[in-house]
């Protein structure tokens, strides 16, 4: 089963920043999940109620959540220090 993927406005302005190198690793590692949306190195986030997930991509985080049957939306990049800061 092959999912659709959404990056919000904040996740492509920050892989716009990003070395070409690294925003391409990135890009990689999310299209991944098309295939197989909760891989073995994802972490499902605690305290949240949504099925909201993050992996690691070297020293950056991806925050996706699963929406209805067939949609990831990643919402959040950062670098590890910096993502779950809120």
């Amino acid at each position: 089963m092959t999912y659709s993927l959404f990056l919000e406005k904040q996740v492509l302005k920050y892989l716009s920043k990003l070395d070409k190198k690294v925003a391409s690793r990135i890009i990689t590692k999310i299209e991944e999940l098309k295939e197989n949306p909760v891989p073995h190195d994802s972490k499902r986030l605690v305290n949240v109620k949504e099925k909201t997930f993050r992996i690691r991509i070297g020293q950056y985080r991806a925050l996706y959540r699963l929406e209805g049957n067939k949609l990831i939306i990643v919402f959040l990049i950062d670098k590890r220090s910096k993502v779950y800061q809120n």
